[in-house]
């Protein structure tokens, strides 16, 4: 399959989802005081949680690229959606899955055992610890599980991954955030921890529209660190809808290229 065959593929959940959101009710209809928060497009995951009586779906695709030796290895990865259910003020669950393609090409010629199928189902939760205040970040805390009877034959593992994160958030102006994360995780089935970070700066250019610029990646116990950067942008349709688009490669060896883009929407669940 060609690689802009694939892209359009890509992105056919996101024009989907936004179709289906434009046929929801009127906003009007919903009382919502804030602005959407997202998680997504960069790594680094917000302190703040979803407010109870509400449900938020996250989601999109992103394609990635790494050539060496003469050897391409391209990953798509459609509908990265992740959905957070917020049950009391400073809870939410969360709930992630995601169908991957991975792709091989030796010298030009692309081998024929493509792997594809869903990667373990992400099932955790959001802990809202503290608002900002002063000079203190507002904090959050976030854990996952990876469970493996949920994934594909191809991207199966035979443990149980597991990741935590401290999320911290500083609003520096009216305009502009710091936000970062530090971490751990263990998967792959390897019994090594690695150690994760992330560092993210926004800002507002509009009343709607925002853009960002991110560091992350992480320090595995045995292995050599993996760094990462990326930045994109977030347009906010309404309180209840953002679209976003996201370029990045790494700095270290692994990734030359990054293309992300997807939609969040929040609804009541009353």
């Amino acid at each position: 399959m060609k690689i802009k065959n694939n892209l359009l593929l890509l992105f056919l959940p996101i024009v989907s989802s936004c179709g289906s959101l434009f046929a929801q009710p009127n906003e009007d209809s919903v009382t919502i005081s804030e602005p959407l928060i997202t998680d997504r497009p960069d790594a680094t995951e917000s302190p703040q949680t979803i407010a109870p009586g509400f449900i938020q779906v996250e989601t999109g695709g992103f394609y990635e690229s790494f050539e060496d030796h003469s050897i391409t290895t391209e990953t798509f990865t459609y509908n990265t959606t992740l959905v957070r259910l917020g049950l009391f003020d400073n809870l939410e669950l969360r709930i992630g899955w995601d169908f991957v393609e991975g792709q091989t090409t030796i010298n030009g010629s692309k081998l024929n055992d493509v792997t594809s199928g869903f990667n373990p189902l992400l099932f955790g939760a959001k802990i809202g610890i503290s608002k900002e205040k002063d000079w203190m970040p507002e904090m959050g805390f976030l854990c996952h599980l990876y469970l493996p009877f949920t994934a594909s034959q191809d991207y199966k593992p035979e443990t149980t991954g597991v990741d935590f994160r401290f999320s911290f958030a500083h609003t520096l102006s009216e305009k502009s955030s710091l936000s970062y994360n530090l971490g751990a995780q263990w998967g792959d089935d390897s019994p090594e921890a690695a150690y994760i970070y992330s560092l993210s700066y926004g800002y507002g250019i509009t009343d709607n529209l925002g853009a960002y610029f991110e560091f992350y990646g992480d320090f595995p116990e045995d292995n050599k660190a993996n760094h990462f950067w990326n930045t994109g942008l977030t347009y906010l349709i309404s309180n209840t809808v953002q679209l976003d688009a996201t370029f990045g490669s790494s700095i270290t060896k692994g990734q030359d290229l990054l293309l992300s883009a997807g939609v969040s929407f929040k609804l009541p669940t009353k």
